[in-house]
């Protein structure tokens, strides 16, 4: 059943609107003289953004953003606050999801786009621009002036269409074009003097990467090379500022290498991480994130990282994520996960040694249920790295399962928190997100699912089926499969390609016909040699006339399906479109097999929207219930 019927198999469990309905509390960052907070609090789909002082404990503004979807919150100053949303809109003939920038102006309550209003190169000019951010947001402080760059699509009277560099005077009101891009510019790099330190480019006819740095009368390449996928990525600039920090493939491992500006030659940065940490005032790196089970931040300031260590010890075992800091690090906003402060935004004042609660990421969750790292054997002897969530007070013997495949494909679990795991296992069931090849761990793993899609990047979860249950933890028997996105084509890969496995399906926004989705990907006005490239190494075929592609479409499969299945999709998703679940609904039905199909209104392919999001979630949780009751 849905609608306000609260699922639950014990008295302790929390209602699905708990966890279904977007965070109370997000978004949040701290201004540059750590004296405020901005956060976001939504109500239903609509969005507020609220700036609190600290020491009032007040709000002092707010200003509604409406339902456009958040992504990012930041400071500019600290009387100016950056909003990034998105919107599903249709732009240049095709449907995407479109970043938007405003600021919004504390002191004058008012909130503009930027870059907005643009002066053109000749008089009295002015050029028309799509609000459109595409690329790094930089803010710097010149001569006493807040100054804003970020990258946007734009169209100018000499019809020159691309990826342009606006510079947006926040203290004088005032935008202009600074540098027009090509189809080959990936991002800029701006230095403390707004000056252009960096050029990020890419032939995509070439596959050529390069990194252009100025000189007298133009450009000069300071490093470049061939890359058909996994170029150089420009992150920032290193410890010192006459420095480029990039990211990239290095003997089969992803590294950091350091570029000097001077003589162009790389060196090792003396750390390495996943994730970099920049000052946001100069986007010179002061740490990183290493992203094992919890994420380990490393500072490269000595006195800082003992400091942040103090920090990190004096919560107890629970886990800490570094969100923000003043701008003399005096004052830290961290987010705290675990089973003694749950999952709430903590500021941490260094000099007086004091805690500051800033809310509950989720109003009604105070206890998080236990997450268990767990690594099996696949079947060729790979070890598999997974997380496994636990029902609340049942021991963990003979319990129903349900096997939770990440997106993406190239991105990673951890134990960190995770809503809709949380949300299942509450309801009684064990809840496994397993790692399998493919994933963005270290290199040679992730190397380990190239032409693995549908192979053994499927047989990895049913994998982590057979060792729990041979573990004595999981009814094998009890077993169903839910995911998104790539998730999604998991769980209707387990449907099809396995049998045996799984008693029941839940496929959300997943692929269901690999050929159909790459000749759509070709439509969308992108780089789609890169994308089909990106697809083959995954998929392990030469194009999309490649008849290997069939064997790993589950569309093509459909008389194989012996169990029920449930495909939800939001009707605006730009990343895997509609019709593929509409496609397999179709597929199925016509075999007379036990389909339903949940179709989510203005909803795209990352669940944005509070009541599609639950709606997601009560549907799931009846279907699983239906066909595989937790009691």
């Amino acid at each position: 059943m849905l609608g306000g019927v609260v699922f639950s198999s014990s008295a302790q469990a929390l209602p699905l609107e708990a966890y279904g309905r977007l965070p109370s509390l997000e978004g949040v960052a701290l201004s540059r003289d750590g004296s405020r907070v901005a956060y976001v609090r939504t109500e239903g789909d609509s969005r507020i953004v609220v700036i609190a002082s600290i020491a009032e404990n007040k709000m002092i503004r707010w200003v509604r953003v409406g339902e456009e979807k958040l992504r990012e919150l930041r400071w500019a100053d600290d009387d100016n606050v950056l909003l990034t949303t998105s919107v599903t809109s249709v732009k240049w003939g095709f449907k995407d999801e479109w970043s938007l920038l405003r600021v919004y102006n504390i002191t004058r309550n008012e909130i503009r786009e930027l870059p907005g209003k643009v002066t053109g190169d000749g008089p009295g000019s002015e050029t028309r621009v799509f609000n459109n951010v595409a690329g790094r947001i930089m803010v710097r402080s010149i001569d006493g002036h807040t100054v804003v760059f970020v990258s946007a699509l734009y169209e100018d009277r000499w019809e020159h269409n691309g990826i342009s560099l606006f510079r947006c005077d926040l203290t004088t009101g005032q935008a202009r074009l600074y540098r027009a891009g090509t189809e080959s510019t990936e991002s800029w790099l701006v230095d403390g003097k707004g000056e252009l330190a960096a050029e990020e480019v890419y032939d995509k006819k070439a596959q050529r990467w390069a990194i252009k740095v100025p000189r007298t009368g133009g450009y000069r390449e300071a490093a470049s090379g061939i890359a058909p996928l996994d170029a150089p990525t420009l992150l920032g600039f290193g410890q010192r500022s006459d420095t480029l920090l990039l990211q990239g493939v290095d003997n089969g491992r992803n590294v950091w290498k350091v570029l000097s500006l001077n003589n162009g030659g790389f060196n090792d940065p003396g750390q390495q991480a996943d994730v970099a940490v920049l000052d946001p005032l100069t986007d010179q790196i002061i740490g990183g994130v290493r992203v094992d089970e919890r994420s380990e931040y490393v500072f490269f300031d000595s006195a800082l990282q003992q400091r942040w260590k103090s920090l990190v010890a004096a919560f107890d075992g629970d886990a800490v994520s570094y969100i923000s800091a003043s701008r003399d690090f005096s004052k830290i906003l961290v987010l705290v996960e675990g089973p003694k402060y749950g999952y709430r935004y903590q500021l941490i004042d260094l000099n007086k040694m004091a805690a500051v609660p800033i809310g509950k990421v989720y109003s009604g969750l105070d206890t998080l249920l236990e997450v268990r790292r767990i690594d099996y054997p696949a079947g060729d002897g790979l070890s598999i790295p997974a997380y496994l969530t636990l029902p609340r007070g049942v021991p963990p013997k003979k319990l129903p399962l349900v096997v939770m495949p990440h997106g993406g494909p190239a991105t990673y679990d951890t134990a960190e928190f995770d809503w809709w795991s949380q949300a299942l296992a509450d309801q009684g069931y064990a809840v496994l997100r397993p790692n399998y090849r493919g994933s963005a761990l270290e290199r040679k793993f992730f190397e380990a699912g190239f032409g693995e899609w549908g192979r053994k990047m499927q047989t990895d979860l049913s994998d982590g089926v057979r060792y729990l249950a041979a573990q004595g933890i999981v009814d094998s028997a009890r077993v169903c499969i839910v995911g998104a996105s790539y998730g999604g084509y998991a769980a209707l890969a387990g449907a099809t390609l396995e049998q045996g496995v799984y008693r029941c399906a839940v496929s959300v926004a997943g692929i269901s016909d690999l050929a159909q989705m790459m000749k759509w990907e070709g439509g969308g006005g992108v780089d789609v040699s890169r994308i089909n490239r990106f697809w083959d190494r995954y998929w392990g075929v030469s194009g999309r006339t490649d008849p290997l592609l069939d064997t790993i479409s589950p569309i093509k499969h459909v008389d194989a399906v012996q169990i029920p299945i449930l495909l939800i999709h939001g009707r605006d998703d730009t990343v895997v479109p509609f019709e593929q679940s509409q496609l397999m609904f179709d597929a199925l039905k016509r075999q007379k097999k036990d389909v339903e199909l949940v179709a989510l209104k203005k909803e795209d392919h990352w669940l944005s929207g509070s009541e599609t999001r639950l709606q997601m979630l009560q549907a799931t949780v009846a279907f699983l219930r239906a066909h595989n009751p937790p009691d």
